[in-house]
């Protein structure tokens, strides 16, 4: 079976560091277990074997090329959709994932390859339903990481890095891809989120009620 031709839904969340994807995939998890859908919640990088060689990159991310990371990135995302997301699609489930191949065309973009060329290079992944790109100021960005979660950003999460980040996913544009304001309260993001996954679930569940 080809993993495009799958049943279930393949939501994906994409933006810079603090934005506020962790908090509104609780959300989004939540409002579509009311409406008694199966969901599944997952992250990249993944706790696997490659995942934790990226994780490990937080604070030393100089220790590998470039090359080196981008390779990690796309061999985490092979045993991720093998092991997790494709089962769970096959099984008529609702998957959303923080973070997918845009991220690696944003974040390894900014390190000099060509973030087409990544996407073109993810032929083998499965391609989203719908990927939520939530845009903020990096300012707010960084205070939310620093204050809110009480961290240090991290070698992904400097200011420099995030300008060119930021500026990637800016010049994405793929079908899939809705824009979300991720600068008001976590009410009003969440209000622009429901409002693109319940455009989306009404394109294919006819039982969903309309307002």
């Amino acid at each position: 079976m080809s993993p495009h031709s799958l049943g279930g839904f393949f939501i994906v969340f994409e933006g810079i560091d603090g934005t506020g994807k962790s908090t509104q995939i609780k959300l989004l998890a939540h409002f579509l277990r009311s409406l008694g859908h199966h969901v599944v919640t997952t992250a990249e990088p993944t706790r696997g074997k490659f995942g934790r060689q990226i994780r490990a990159l937080y604070r030393n991310r100089g220790r590998i090329s470039p090359r080196e990371e981008l390779e990690l990135f796309i061999a985490d995302r092979r045993e991720h959709l093998h092991h997790l997301i494709l089962p769970a699609l096959r099984r008529n489930s609702i998957v959303i994932c923080d973070r997918y191949f845009l991220s690696t065309a944003a974040y390894q973009g900014a390190r000099g390859f060509s973030p087409d060329e990544i996407i073109t290079r993810h032929a083998f992944a499965r391609q989203p339903e719908l990927a939520l790109i939530i845009e903020a100021p990096i300012d707010q960005c960084l205070q939310r990481i620093t204050t809110a979660r009480k961290e240090t950003p991290n070698d992904f999460e400097q200011r420099t890095s995030l300008e060119k980040v930021d500026f990637v996913f800016r010049q994405l544009f793929l079908p899939y891809i809705c824009r979300v304001d991720g600068s008001g309260s976590i009410v009003e993001v969440q209000a622009q989120i429901m409002e693109h996954v319940t455009t989306l679930l009404r394109s294919r569940l006819t039982y969903l009620p309309h307002s």
